[in-house]
């Protein structure tokens, strides 16, 4: 098989309002769906970002029931020329940074956390390049 790409990931949440405002209002995503004690669904460049209440989809007819726990992690791609100024909007947000890398192929990235507490990370273009 030869993929193309990764088209959609997801998290599971507790709050779905709460996920909803941190990824809009402070990452600045694009809300693409919503359906409260379900759902919501984020656009991230030509991916879609999925978050949903585990207790509603374990129990799925429609669809095959999935859900998680812990904390996960995922990391969003930013250009070169922006990740200064993600860094910087992260912390305006008042999110604080966990961890920030150096790779060794000089590509840098950033880890926070949301408010599930998954591993949220920024990283440049060519970190797997």
């Amino acid at each position: 098989m030869n993929f193309t790409q990764i088209k959609e990931t997801c998290l599971y949440v507790n709050d779905l309002e709460i996920t909803k405002a941190f990824y809009t209002e402070k990452l600045g995503l694009k809300m693409i769906s919503f359906v409260p004690g379900r759902h919501v669904f984020f656009r991230a460049g030509t991916s879609v970002f999925l978050c949903f209440n585990s207790e509603s989809t374990k129990n799925e007819k429609e669809i095959p029931p999935h859900f998680g726990s812990g904390n996960l992690h995922l990391a969003f791609e930013c250009e070169k020329k922006d990740y200064e100024a993600y860094k910087a909007k992260v912390l305006d947000s008042g999110i604080s940074i966990e961890h920030e890398h150096l790779w060794g192929n000089g590509t840098k990235s950033f880890y926070f956390r949301d408010p599930d507490h998954h591993c949220i990370e920024i990283v440049e273009p060519g970190l797997w390049d």
